[in-house]
């Protein structure tokens, strides 16, 4: 008793280091909680389209693919994102490069969709809130009252929170995601993809949340749909 009267610190060092470790200990499960809340998988209905969003080929376009063949939908939508800088360097250079829709597409044609059934939007799109504002467009202009999107595990729960805040709920949402993607929502900090994929969700989420402060600004804007 007498040492610790004398040397408080001591006691401090070593409830800091008793925290410290159960902090450290706890924190993989903590991490897998964020990743398994990331993904989530409404109930299949059938739907004016299925839409595969911008990003990780060929992983979404085969799970559309399949939801087609299903039969929940008789058309696939195919999401365009707007063509990069590196797109338009390699174009400049005389390189014509398969952009990422042709890819969705020629995996949906090799599974089974026939190509009347597949539809590029327009125009091009920046970023979820856009996809989101053009797939409810066109589910109002075609008279859809429901639509299934296909995303990747990890992007889910940040379509349905931008869908939730620019659309509401009417037209229905369905999300999907790959059942096969390589996504591990349990251990994601262990790959460096799987980690920037969480960041991104995350910040994603709470722009969302936030009302949408970040945007892309006017220039990347503009030279973005120059690029088209």
């Amino acid at each position: 008793m007498t040492v610790w009267r004398r040397a408080p610190w001591r006691r401090s060092v070593l409830i800091l280091v008793i925290v410290g470790t159960l902090v450290v200990v706890s924190l993989p499960s903590i991490a897998s909680v964020v990743g398994r809340w990331l993904v989530v998988a409404d109930r299949l209905e059938p739907a004016r389209a299925v839409v595969v969003l911008s990003g990780h080929v060929p992983f979404r376009a085969v799970w559309a693919a399949t939801l087609y063949k299903e039969g929940l939908s008789s058309e696939v939508w195919v999401s365009r994102p707007v063509r990069t800088a590196e797109d338009m360097a390699m174009r400049e250079l005389g390189l014509d490069i398969s952009t990422e829709e042709e890819w969705n597409q020629r995996v949906l044609e090799r599974l089974g969709v026939p190509a009347g059934a597949i539809r590029v939007l327009d125009p091009g799109v920046l970023n979820t809130m856009e996809e989101v504002d053009l797939i409810a467009r066109e589910l109002r202009r075609t008279g859809g009252e429901r639509v299934i999107v296909v995303t990747s595990g990890a992007h889910t729960r940040r379509v349905k929170a931008t869908w939730r805040a620019r659309v509401g709920n009417a037209p229905q949402l369905i999300v999907q995601h790959p059942v096969d993607e390589p996504f591990n929502a349990d251990h994601w900090w262990r790959r460096t993809r799987d980690a920037l994929d969480v960041s991104r969700e995350v910040f994603g989420l709470v722009n969302v949340w936030a009302g949408f402060p970040v945007r892309p600004d006017r220039a990347e804007v503009a030279a973005a749909r120059g690029g088209r």
